[in-house]
């Protein structure tokens, strides 16, 4: 094989640590993404990331209002930072948000994980985080493959065209 040749990713290992619509959703729309090319996936859900395959808490995901810099008015215009904190603006910034999503046919959380799985995609857990927050298999996703350590998620993710993404 010649040295220039590009050798193609074979598996995506990727670890969800945040619990807002948006973070969520970038790794569902980046793990969807590559089992649809035909990568081998398997998504790592951790800490505050859990909620994102909690039954009782993925269809009410919110949107982070303050302490992000890059959060936008319709328009363009930068969001006033100290209005995130007022009473209903994080719900009724997130019900804007699930709205545009919907508006471009983005499934809702509990779908993408349907996807993701139907392609061959694998949904974990992470046992410390499940230990933390007092929480069972039977209170995550039906799609869920397992509940494993992070030692373990990482022996999996052995291989030389694998790359390992924390969103």
């Amino acid at each position: 094989m010649d040295a220039k040749e590009k050798k193609p990713l074979e598996k995506v290992c990727m670890i969800c640590a945040k619990g807002s619509l948006e973070d969520v959703y970038a790794t569902l729309v980046m793990a969807n993404g590559a089992v649809m090319e035909g990568i081998e996936t398997k998504v790592f859900f951790t800490f505050f990331g859990l909620d994102g395959i909690t039954k009782d808490k993925m269809l009410s995901l919110h949107t982070a209002t303050t302490g992000n810099p890059a959060m936008r008015m319709p328009g363009g215009l930068p969001f006033p930072t100290m209005l995130g904190g007022l009473p209903g603006v994080e719900a009724g910034v997130s019900k804007m948000m699930r709205k545009q999503m919907e508006e471009l046919d983005m499934p809702p959380v509990d779908e993408f994980l349907e996807l993701i799985t139907a392609g061959g995609g694998e949904i974990y857990a992470c046992r410390l985080a499940v230990d933390m927050f007092k929480l069972t298999k039977e209170d995550l996703t039906d799609e869920l493959s397992d509940i494993l350590t992070i030692g373990e998620f990482y022996e999996m993710c052995d291989g030389d065209r694998t790359q390992i993404i924390f969103t």
